[in-house]
């Protein structure tokens, strides 16, 4: 299915890395993190433009992986290519790949759930369906459909 990438070109920066000079392996979820923000906001709404626009509380994660097939060090440049790669009613899957020097060195994933406050069960949150045009946006690999007014 196809889907709209964003990619994103990083530095490896030394306090992301461990003391051989390899990222350390959390870092890499705090990449993923800020590279599904940057996904959402080439829809024309940021992840906090959406949760006020939708009603949302936000997209919390609810299950991550990831494969680590070349280590990427401290100076190494990498491409960070996002994308949804499956939708679920209320879930998506957003694909990550960490490329090095064009060979893929890290293939990861979040999925994420689409969520409000559950005003049934006050401090709480609860699933809901992601928006149609979210959808459009995320799947429209031109880039050209927008979420955004």
């Amino acid at each position: 299915m196809p889907a709209l990438i964003n990619r994103r070109t990083l530095t490896i920066e030394w306090g992301q890395c461990d003391p051989a000079g390899i990222v350390f392996y959390p870092q890499y979820l705090m990449m993923f993190d800020a590279s599904t923000g940057l996904l959402f906001a080439r829809t024309g709404f940021g992840p906090a433009e959406m949760r006020k626009h939708y009603g949302i509380i936000g997209m919390p994660l609810v299950e991550q992986g990831t494969k680590f097939l070349v280590p990427c060090r401290f100076d190494d440049e990498v491409v960070i290519e996002s994308e949804v790669g499956d939708w679920g009613r209320t879930s998506f899957t957003v694909r990550h790949r960490v490329l090095k020097g064009g060979d893929l060195a890290v293939d990861g994933f979040e999925k994420r759930v689409w969520a409000t406050a559950d005003p049934e069960r006050p401090g709480r949150i609860r699933p809901e369906p992601i928006p149609r045009e979210v959808m459009a946006c995320l799947s429209d690999p031109s880039g050209a459909t927008r979420c955004a007014p």
